[in-house]
């Protein structure tokens, strides 16, 4: 089946793909921030937490070991974590659509054009300007009190304290990063321009069809 990509498009498809699910992925793992609190290790995202402290028997605290979301969208540590899940989720579900078309140009002709793959080009610029905003968000929210308390009371916006950041940050910046720089570059010379031949096709067979259907018309 012919392609609607240049060899230039096909390696753009594939690169679209790693960059959004390396970013998507990045996006629902809780491991943007490490700490500690109760002996016990905790690590963030920006909605989701490992490990977190309840209140056992005689009020004591008792650390449960497992992942989970917050409870609703409020219940997020800080107003720059709740930007940064919006944000951040529109720039992944972006760039996850962006590259779900890549990957079928691929393997249906004429559905990307030149004109076409540059339009999606912006759109992976956009999306991954959506990321980077998140990314840069992130640290205002630092200084929430159930940060503080991870990273030794002592953490503040753009300081870890006794935290350090995960290798999920990294990779959806640097998702975000490629999408922006590599991917909306080789989207310029990712789709074929129409051959005139073709169009010449396309035009005289819309014609014939309009033909036919007016002659019908009319005899009817």
């Amino acid at each position: 089946m012919r392609s609607s990509l240049t060899l230039v498009g096909t390696l753009w498809a594939f690169l679209s793909l790693v960059t959004a699910v390396a970013s998507s992925t990045s996006y629902f793992l809780p491991y943007w921030l490490f700490g500690s609190q109760l002996g016990k290790p905790v690590s963030f995202s920006t909605f989701r937490r490992c490990n977190y402290p309840v209140r056992g028997e005689g009020h004591s605290l008792i650390m449960v070991e497992e992942c989970g979301r917050y409870a609703s969208f409020s219940a997020i540590p800080s107003l720059a974590w709740q930007m940064c899940t919006v944000v951040t989720g529109a720039g992944c579900a972006l760039l996850l659509l962006v590259a779900l078309a890549a990957v079928l140009g691929c393997c249906m002709e004429e559905l990307i054009s030149r004109m076409m793959g540059r339009c999606m080009g912006a759109a992976q610029f956009v999306g991954g300007l959506l990321i980077s905003s998140g990314c840069a968000l992130y640290p205002l929210g630092w200084n929430s009190p159930e940060i503080m308390q991870t990273c030794g009371n002592v953490s503040n916006q753009f300081r870890l304290g006794t935290c350090r950041l995960g290798w999920a940050y990294y990779c959806a910046g640097g998702g975000a990063a490629a999408a922006m720089l590599i991917c909306t570059w080789l989207s310029c010379f990712a789709g074929r321009n129409p051959k005139p031949v073709m169009l010449a096709e396309s035009i005289m067979r819309n014609t014939n069809s309009y033909a036919i259907e007016l002659d019908h018309c009319l005899k009817s």
